[in-house]
């Protein structure tokens, strides 16, 4: 994973073995095959931040293995990464993208669940190191915006966390 933004940022694999456990259930669960997500939530400590989406995934092709880096996954390519974090800071009352060195952009392992039923949903956490987010003044208000895409190339709405204050 050289070259990615992702010094201390993880994907968390537990949340990805619930995703799998609850498409083991015996009920056959129907959704559309572009994800959806819906916030869950946003925990700042002093030396990280989770986040956490829930997703919903119809056919079931979320995710993509290490060795995805032939186009549309290259390195280089806006498919390389699956899960876009982007952050806003409220400037005059009008919320403004930040930009980043380097984005807060991730590569959601596969967790496409065997069987006849591919249908997913479940959680999915990623953490934010500080080193990554230049620290906000106090009473900045900030807030994340995420999407998700899938091996098909279907974008998630997105979704955005509420507004964070800077203590």
């Amino acid at each position: 994973m050289e070259g990615l933004p992702m010094q201390g940022a993880k994907v968390f694999g537990a949340a990805l073995v619930v995703a799998l456990l609850a498409t083991a259930c015996l009920k056959t669960e129907e959704f559309p095959k572009e994800p959806h997500i819906t916030f869950k939530s946003y925990v700042q400590s002093p030396d990280s931040s989770a986040l956490t989406i829930s997703f919903t995934d119809g056919d079931g092709d979320i995710g993509l293995d290490q060795g995805d880096t032939l186009a549309p996954y290259n390195p280089g390519s806006q498919w390389y990464h699956n899960f876009f974090v982007d952050q806003y800071k409220m400037v005059n009352g009008s919320w403004v993208l930040q930009q980043f060195t380097l984005p807060l952009y991730y590569r959601i392992p596969v967790i496409t669940p065997t069987g006849q039923n591919k249908a997913l949903q479940g959680d999915i956490t990623v953490q934010i190191s500080p080193q990554v987010l230049p620290p906000p003044a106090p009473g900045d208000t900030t807030r994340f915006s995420v999407r998700i895409a899938d091996r098909a190339l279907h974008e998630s709405n997105t979704v955005y966390t509420g507004e964070l204050i800077a203590h």
